[in-house]
């Protein structure tokens, strides 16, 4: 029996039924990761002996336990900007090199109540600026796949652990598709829930309203259990809502007879791969023959998405990077003859090239003569793509579009040009944009390298996108294939 191979809900149902102890869990994952860590670079932090001893503790509690949480004694990974009391969180920025947060994000917290094991910080673009995990300031992360690829971003690491079996499932944040599209290179489930569902409570800010913690897992069960716990209404972040949270499991295992999906013609345009577009018409197909309904929509704002999204994200990251000084925490310029240039140095040594691109264009955007012109008008197409999406769900009950227009590109292919980059996300930053939620579940291949299905839901919808994407990975069978196999 591979541990390293099965879900997190097939594990916790061993664990639970004590088949197997959290340690040999836990055991087989670290050795599986001794052996790709090297190769794929997904760890900022590598906490695989600290785990086993973890684990080792798990398996006493388990022994004495009549009944345990569903994650007890599971190992996850958590994207190093997700405050972790007590464990550096970097950013994958220098200057949080040496940060150690005081406190746990919520996130952690519930997780912690469960009895997780945490196996490590995964690394990403800094502050979640970049699509390939090649921003990040340590090293870049390699795509299983084809390690001369990249793995995505901004949650490149996490994708990538779980896509190479390191990890059963990881916790990543989606700004712009920071999971889905990682999820999608690294032929992984990745959800971004609706704005408010998951407390951002210790996730570090890039852009505060855009900005949402997910899960990133082998089976989309996984990514349902792993909502279970992370989702729900927390009193010291105002902007999480207080809804109900309904069992996300329960979706799972249900036909979809009935259900409308709506395919959003602005989506399926020129600059999609036609292999791309090919694969992702016959994963529609395939629901179509479960009893799904099939309905084009049209979608005229999304088109403007990631223009205004270039001006809110960097305005938002603008103000929250503030922040970094050298005052109070994180790296300070060791050599400056006052505070200003203290502050400038700083800064300047501390951020990356694409961060400092960023709080440029952010802070030109917000600044005394161009607010309106820039960003005020974002935040008016901000509206427009909101109610395009609320138009479409009228009619349908679900979106279907590619999660990306192509494959993962090789490292460095698009390094020197930021506007290639930034349209590696031009499918995803309108969900963010809309606050909705999606997912994105593998649906074959091109050329060796996963392609993902981008499904959309209405707000708080969570469990019809896990309902139907369940049902299309039973069909799929992608869940199990690894790379190498």
């Amino acid at each position: 029996m591979s541990l390293w191979k099965k879900g997190l809900k097939e594990l916790s149902d061993l664990i639970q039924s004590k088949e197997v102890k959290p340690s040999e869990v836990v055991s087989a994952f670290v050795e599986r990761a001794s052996e790709l860590e090297p190769k794929i670079n997904s760890y900022v932090t590598d906490l695989s002996q600290q785990a086993v001893e973890e684990a080792k503790k798990k398996d006493e509690e388990l022994a004495k336990a009549e009944s345990i949480p569903p994650l007890f004694g599971l190992p996850v990974a958590i994207k190093d900007n997700i405050s972790t009391k007590g464990i550096k969180t970097t950013c994958s920025s220098k200057i949080l090199e040496n940060y150690i947060p005081q406190f746990d994000a919520t996130v952690i917290t519930k997780l912690k109540e469960q009895g997780y094991v945490i196996t490590g910080k995964t690394n990403l673009d800094e502050f979640a600026m970049g699509s390939s995990t090649e921003n990040s300031a340590f090293f870049t992360t390699k795509n299983p796949w084809d390690y001369t690829r990249v793995p995505g971003g901004s949650s490149g690491g996490s994708a990538a652990a779980v896509g190479a079996g390191i990890v059963p499932a990881a916790l990543g944040s989606d700004t712009g598709g920071s999971i889905r599209q990682p999820a999608a290179f690294c032929g992984v489930v990745g959800l971004k829930p609706t704005y408010g569902r998951v407390s951002r409570y210790g996730l570090v800010a890039f852009a505060s309203s855009l900005d949402q913690i997910g899960p990133i897992t082998r089976k989309v069960e996984d990514a349902a259990l792993l909502m279970n716990v992370i989702a729900g209404k927390d009193p010291r972040d105002s902007t999480s809502v207080d809804r109900e949270v309904p069992d996300f499991l329960s979706y799972t295992g249900k036909d979809i007879k009935g259900i409308k999906i709506g395919l959003p013609e602005e989506f399926f345009v020129e600059g999609l791969d036609p292999q791309i577009k090919e694969i992702v018409l016959n994963a529609v197909r395939q629901l179509e023959k479960e009893g799904a309904e099939i309905i084009e929509v049209s979608m005229p704002t999304t088109k403007y998405a990631i223009e205004a999204y270039y001006i809110i994200a960097p305005s938002e990251a603008s103000s929250n990077l503030a922040r970094y000084d050298g005052v109070r925490y994180g790296y300070r310029a060791k050599d400056y003859k006052d505070l200003e240039e203290m502050y400038s140095k700083t800064r300047d040594e501390g951020f990356g090239a694409e961060v400092k691109r960023r709080i440029m264009l952010g802070t030109y955007s917000l600044s005394s003569g161009y607010y309106d012109a820039y960003y005020l008008k974002a935040q008016k197409v901000r509206t427009l793509i909101y109610q395009d999406f609320m138009n479409a769900f009228e009619k349908v009950d679900i979106l279907a579009t590619p999660t990306t227009p192509d494959v993962a590109f090789k490292i460095g292919e698009k390094t020197d040009d930021p506007i290639q980059m930034y349209l590696s996300d031009i499918f995803t930053v309108s969900v963010n944009m809309a606050g909705v939620p999606g997912i994105s579940i593998p649906c074959g291949f091109k050329d060796g390298l996963p392609v993902g299905l981008q499904l959309i839901g209405k707000p708080f919808d969570e469990g019809t996108l896990l309902q139907v994407a369940h049902r299309y990975e039973s069909l799929s069978g992608l869940s199990d294939k690894f790379p190498g196999e």
